[in-house]
Protein backbone atom coordinates (compact mmCIF):
# COMPACT_ATOMS: atom_id res chain seq x y z
CA UNK A 1 0.00 0.00 0.00
CA UNK A 2 1.12 3.23 -0.79
CA UNK A 3 0.17 6.20 1.75
CA UNK A 4 -1.03 9.25 -0.60
CA UNK A 5 0.54 12.67 0.57
CA UNK A 6 -0.85 14.08 3.53
CA UNK A 7 -2.34 10.98 4.86
CA UNK A 8 -1.36 8.64 7.69
CA UNK A 9 -1.67 4.86 9.35
CA UNK A 10 -3.26 4.52 12.74
CA UNK A 11 -2.62 2.17 15.20
CA UNK A 12 -4.22 1.43 18.22
CA UNK A 13 -5.10 -1.19 20.78
CA UNK A 14 -6.74 -2.34 23.96
CA UNK A 15 -9.80 -0.41 24.75
CA UNK A 16 -11.82 -3.12 26.88
CA UNK A 17 -15.15 -1.60 26.38
CA UNK A 18 -17.29 -2.95 29.23
CA UNK A 19 -14.91 -3.19 31.66
CA UNK A 20 -15.22 -3.29 34.85
CA UNK A 21 -19.17 -2.07 33.59
CA UNK A 22 -20.37 -0.36 30.85
CA UNK A 23 -21.01 2.81 32.07
CA UNK A 24 -17.32 2.64 33.77
CA UNK A 25 -15.98 2.76 30.36
CA UNK A 26 -18.68 5.01 28.87
CA UNK A 27 -16.03 7.82 29.32
CA UNK A 28 -13.32 6.37 27.56
CA UNK A 29 -15.80 5.13 24.75
CA UNK A 30 -16.27 8.67 24.01
CA UNK A 31 -12.73 9.75 24.30
CA UNK A 32 -12.10 6.95 21.56
CA UNK A 33 -14.63 8.26 19.17
CA UNK A 34 -13.30 11.75 19.70
CA UNK A 35 -9.79 10.21 18.71
CA UNK A 36 -11.43 8.75 15.77
CA UNK A 37 -13.46 11.60 14.60
CA UNK A 38 -9.83 13.62 14.92
CA UNK A 39 -7.82 11.19 12.40
CA UNK A 40 -10.15 11.17 9.91
CA UNK A 41 -9.52 13.95 7.78
CA UNK A 42 -5.93 12.16 7.33
CA UNK A 43 -6.36 8.53 7.55
CA UNK A 44 -5.42 6.63 4.95
CA UNK A 45 -6.24 2.97 7.47
CA UNK A 46 -6.63 2.28 10.91
CA UNK A 47 -5.54 -0.87 12.79
CA UNK A 48 -7.52 -1.95 15.87
CA UNK A 49 -5.00 -4.56 17.66
CA UNK A 50 -7.58 -6.29 19.57
CA UNK A 51 -9.22 -6.21 22.98
CA UNK A 52 -11.47 -3.20 21.51
CA UNK A 53 -14.39 -4.87 23.63
CA UNK A 54 -13.70 -6.70 27.16
CA UNK A 55 -16.02 -9.48 25.85
CA UNK A 56 -17.25 -10.35 23.11
CA UNK A 57 -19.08 -13.22 21.25
CA UNK A 58 -21.00 -14.19 18.36
CA UNK A 59 -24.01 -16.13 18.45
CA UNK A 60 -25.63 -16.67 15.31
CA UNK A 61 -28.66 -13.75 15.27
CA UNK A 62 -27.39 -12.07 18.61
CA UNK A 63 -23.98 -9.57 19.63
CA UNK A 64 -23.09 -8.22 22.79
CA UNK A 65 -25.22 -5.44 23.45
CA UNK A 66 -23.71 -1.55 23.70
CA UNK A 67 -20.81 0.24 22.21
CA UNK A 68 -23.19 1.55 19.46
CA UNK A 69 -21.21 5.05 18.97
CA UNK A 70 -17.98 2.93 18.62
CA UNK A 71 -19.46 0.63 16.08
CA UNK A 72 -21.39 3.72 14.46
CA UNK A 73 -18.05 5.33 13.79
CA UNK A 74 -16.17 2.64 12.68
CA UNK A 75 -19.34 1.96 10.08
CA UNK A 76 -19.27 5.93 8.81
CA UNK A 77 -15.63 5.78 8.48
CA UNK A 78 -15.83 2.35 6.32
CA UNK A 79 -18.34 3.96 4.29
CA UNK A 80 -16.41 6.83 3.71
CA UNK A 81 -13.49 4.59 1.91
CA UNK A 82 -11.31 4.65 5.43
CA UNK A 83 -9.52 0.94 5.39
CA UNK A 84 -10.03 -0.34 8.51
CA UNK A 85 -8.10 -3.39 9.65
CA UNK A 86 -8.81 -5.59 13.01
CA UNK A 87 -7.02 -8.15 14.91
CA UNK A 88 -8.62 -10.08 17.58
CA UNK A 89 -7.67 -10.45 21.15
CA UNK A 90 -7.90 -12.42 24.10
CA UNK A 91 -11.19 -10.95 25.15
CA UNK A 92 -12.61 -10.56 21.61
CA UNK A 93 -10.98 -14.04 19.83
CA UNK A 94 -15.04 -15.38 20.02
CA UNK A 95 -14.90 -12.73 16.37
CA UNK A 96 -16.32 -14.31 13.86
CA UNK A 97 -18.09 -12.08 10.45
CA UNK A 98 -20.04 -9.74 12.15
CA UNK A 99 -17.78 -6.59 11.00
CA UNK A 100 -16.94 -8.29 7.88
CA UNK A 101 -20.65 -8.41 7.29
CA UNK A 102 -21.85 -5.29 8.99
CA UNK A 103 -19.05 -2.85 8.74
CA UNK A 104 -16.45 -4.32 5.61
CA UNK A 105 -13.80 -4.41 8.30
CA UNK A 106 -11.38 -7.84 7.79
CA UNK A 107 -10.91 -9.17 10.67
CA UNK A 108 -7.48 -10.94 11.36
CA UNK A 109 -7.16 -13.98 13.97
CA UNK A 110 -3.06 -14.24 13.71
CA UNK A 111 -0.19 -11.97 13.19
CA UNK A 112 -0.14 -10.22 9.67
CA UNK A 113 2.50 -8.96 7.33
CA UNK A 114 1.72 -4.97 5.40
CA UNK A 115 4.25 -3.06 3.62
CA UNK A 116 3.39 1.11 3.39
CA UNK A 117 5.90 2.91 0.91
CA UNK A 118 8.46 0.03 0.82
CA UNK A 119 8.33 -0.41 5.09
CA UNK A 120 7.31 -3.65 6.40
CA UNK A 121 5.40 -4.10 9.14
CA UNK A 122 4.13 -6.87 11.79
CA UNK A 123 1.01 -6.42 13.20
CA UNK A 124 -0.39 -8.54 15.94
CA UNK A 125 -2.40 -8.14 18.87
CA UNK A 126 0.49 -10.10 21.23
CA UNK A 127 -1.49 -12.57 23.07
CA UNK A 128 0.44 -16.11 22.92
CA UNK A 129 3.41 -15.35 21.18
CA UNK A 130 7.07 -15.97 22.11
CA UNK A 131 7.82 -17.73 25.37
CA UNK A 132 6.73 -17.78 28.62
CA UNK A 133 2.54 -16.72 28.85
CA UNK A 134 2.34 -20.71 29.31
CA UNK A 135 -0.96 -20.19 31.41
CA UNK A 136 -2.52 -17.97 29.01
CA UNK A 137 -1.41 -20.75 26.06
CA UNK A 138 -3.29 -23.22 27.83
CA UNK A 139 -6.36 -21.27 28.28
CA UNK A 140 -6.52 -20.50 25.03
CA UNK A 141 -6.66 -23.55 23.26
CA UNK A 142 -9.73 -24.27 25.49
CA UNK A 143 -11.56 -21.39 24.48
CA UNK A 144 -10.65 -21.55 20.72
CA UNK A 145 -11.88 -25.70 20.91
CA UNK A 146 -14.84 -25.53 18.73
CA UNK A 147 -16.57 -27.92 20.86
CA UNK A 148 -16.26 -25.48 24.03
CA UNK A 149 -17.47 -23.05 21.48
CA UNK A 150 -20.67 -24.82 20.82
CA UNK A 151 -20.93 -25.57 24.39
CA UNK A 152 -21.07 -22.02 24.92
CA UNK A 153 -23.01 -20.86 22.36
CA UNK A 154 -25.73 -23.00 23.83
CA UNK A 155 -26.31 -20.77 27.14
CA UNK A 156 -28.83 -17.93 27.03
CA UNK A 157 -26.69 -14.48 25.80
CA UNK A 158 -27.74 -13.00 28.98
CA UNK A 159 -26.06 -15.80 31.04
CA UNK A 160 -22.92 -16.37 29.07
CA UNK A 161 -22.78 -12.93 28.63
CA UNK A 162 -22.37 -12.55 32.87
CA UNK A 163 -20.69 -15.65 33.17
CA UNK A 164 -17.88 -14.75 30.43
CA UNK A 165 -17.67 -10.57 32.01
CA UNK A 166 -17.14 -11.76 35.42
CA UNK A 167 -14.28 -14.29 34.06
CA UNK A 168 -13.00 -11.14 31.72
CA UNK A 169 -12.95 -8.93 34.55
CA UNK A 170 -11.67 -11.36 37.46
CA UNK A 171 -9.61 -14.00 35.81
CA UNK A 172 -5.58 -12.31 35.54
CA UNK A 173 -4.79 -14.82 33.07
CA UNK A 174 -7.52 -13.15 31.22
CA UNK A 175 -7.50 -9.60 31.87
CA UNK A 176 -3.55 -9.38 31.40
CA UNK A 177 -2.82 -7.30 34.64
CA UNK A 178 0.17 -8.93 35.66
CA UNK A 179 1.48 -7.93 31.92
CA UNK A 180 1.57 -4.35 33.06
CA UNK A 181 4.72 -4.05 34.15
CA UNK A 182 8.00 -3.49 32.02
CA UNK A 183 10.21 -6.75 32.76
CA UNK A 184 13.10 -5.66 31.20
CA UNK A 185 14.06 -6.35 27.38
CA UNK A 186 15.71 -9.73 28.45
CA UNK A 187 12.16 -10.71 30.12
CA UNK A 188 9.66 -9.33 27.73
CA UNK A 189 8.54 -12.04 25.53
CA UNK A 190 7.33 -10.27 22.23
CA UNK A 191 10.61 -8.43 21.84
CA UNK A 192 12.25 -12.05 22.49
CA UNK A 193 9.45 -12.95 19.78
CA UNK A 194 10.48 -10.50 17.91
CA UNK A 195 14.49 -10.77 17.42
CA UNK A 196 13.82 -14.51 16.83
CA UNK A 197 11.31 -13.41 13.64
CA UNK A 198 14.03 -11.24 12.52
CA UNK A 199 16.83 -14.54 12.21
CA UNK A 200 14.82 -15.62 9.04
CA UNK A 201 13.42 -12.16 7.80
CA UNK A 202 13.96 -8.27 7.96
CA UNK A 203 10.78 -6.28 9.16
CA UNK A 204 11.17 -2.66 9.87
CA UNK A 205 8.51 -2.46 12.76
CA UNK A 206 6.69 -5.28 14.86
CA UNK A 207 3.29 -3.39 16.46
CA UNK A 208 1.66 -5.55 19.13
CA UNK A 209 -1.15 -4.73 21.67
CA UNK A 210 -1.68 -6.80 24.69
CA UNK A 211 1.03 -5.69 27.19
CA UNK A 212 -1.17 -2.19 28.20
CA UNK A 213 2.30 -0.34 28.38
CA UNK A 214 3.65 1.89 25.66
CA UNK A 215 7.17 0.81 24.80
CA UNK A 216 9.44 1.16 22.05
CA UNK A 217 12.87 -0.70 22.07
CA UNK A 218 15.14 -1.07 19.30
CA UNK A 219 15.78 -4.59 17.90
CA UNK A 220 18.77 -3.78 16.02
CA UNK A 221 20.05 -0.78 13.76
CA UNK A 222 17.17 -1.17 11.49
CA UNK A 223 14.30 -2.87 13.49
CA UNK A 224 11.97 -1.21 16.61
CA UNK A 225 9.33 -3.07 18.53
CA UNK A 226 6.36 -0.78 19.35
CA UNK A 227 3.57 -2.05 21.97
CA UNK A 228 1.13 0.78 21.52
CA UNK A 229 -0.54 0.92 25.45
CA UNK A 230 -4.32 1.41 25.80
CA UNK A 231 -7.30 3.23 26.17
CA UNK A 232 -7.68 2.98 29.88
CA UNK A 233 -4.51 4.37 31.32
CA UNK A 234 -2.63 5.85 28.74
CA UNK A 235 -4.98 6.62 25.93
CA UNK A 236 -1.92 5.92 23.18
CA UNK A 237 -1.47 5.36 19.97
CA UNK A 238 0.75 4.83 16.72
CA UNK A 239 1.18 6.72 13.73
CA UNK A 240 2.95 6.41 11.02
CA UNK A 241 3.27 9.26 8.60
CA UNK A 242 5.02 7.34 5.53
CA UNK A 243 8.25 7.49 7.01
CA UNK A 244 8.61 6.84 10.71
CA UNK A 245 5.88 5.40 13.31
CA UNK A 246 5.30 7.65 16.09
CA UNK A 247 4.09 6.36 19.33
CA UNK A 248 1.62 9.42 20.57
CA UNK A 249 -1.17 10.28 23.27
CA UNK A 250 -4.25 11.88 22.91
CA UNK A 251 -5.05 14.43 25.35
Amino acid sequence: MNIPEGKKIYFSSDNHLGAPTAEASFPREKKFVAWLNEIEHDAAAIFLLGDLFDFWFEYKTVVPKGFVRTLGKLAELSDKGIQIHFFVGNHDLWMDDYFEKELNIPVYHKPQEFTFNNTTFFIGHGDGLGPGDKGYKRMKKVFTNPFFKWCFRWLHPDIGMRIAQYLSVKNKLISGDEDAKFLGEDNEWLVQYAKQKLETKHYDYFIFGHRHLPLEIDLNEKSRYVNLGDWIHYYTYGEFDGKVLSLKKYE
